[in-house]
């Protein structure tokens, strides 16, 4: 069994180092206007920076989530949380960095390609179980979903062939319901 964040922190504390990592935090905010802007204005403000940023609707029409991807010592997080429950149109803050999570990201990939490479990008996107949505004489455009490292191991494996653009969507995640073994 790993010690609890608290523990970690304390001896952290204790030993004078400092512990960045990745959080990802998840909101739920009253789909009002100005609500995006309070919150990423609270970032701003306190000098924090956002890696990753996603929000849509949810199940409540008036309710949207939000799923921000920041990075800070536990403290700092812990600041960041209390920040985000204070503004007015939060319903819900969680960190779910600690947890059991399902997370996703969308990445859209034009790659310069010629008849001699199609055919090696095209087995590329099959391992990664990526789709062509858009093909031209000297492009193809790719659609992967999966975990950022996917993402990152996609885009990897087809720099050689030349990127021309790409679009990412930023992280997504819920937090798992299931806790044990299947």
């Amino acid at each position: 069994m790993s010690p609890s964040p608290s523990t970690n922190t304390r001896k952290q504390q204790a030993s004078g180092t400092v512990v960045r990592r990745q959080h990802t935090i998840s909101l739920l905010v009253e789909n009002k206007f100005g609500a995006f802007n309070r919150i990423a204005g609270l970032f701003a403000a306190k000098g924090y920076n956002i890696e990753s940023l996603s929000v849509g609707p949810t199940e409540e029409e008036d309710v949207s989530r939000m799923t921000i991807v920041t990075e800070g010592d536990d403290p700092i997080i812990e600041q960041i949380t209390k920040q985000l429950h204070k503004l007015i149109d939060t319903i819900k803050v969680v960190d779910l960095t600690y947890d059991s999570f399902v997370e996703r990201e969308l990445v859209l990939i034009k790659v310069q390609t010629s008849t001699a490479t199609r055919s090696e990008i095209m087995q590329i996107a099959e391992i990664f179980r990526a789709k062509v949505v858009d093909i031209s004489p000297r492009t193809l455009t790719l659609e992967a979903t999966g975990s950022g490292q996917k993402v990152d191991a996609i885009i990897k494996m087809l720099k050689p062939f030349a990127i021309k653009e790409i679009a990412r969507t930023g992280r997504v995640a819920l937090k798992r319901e299931f806790q044990g073994d299947v």
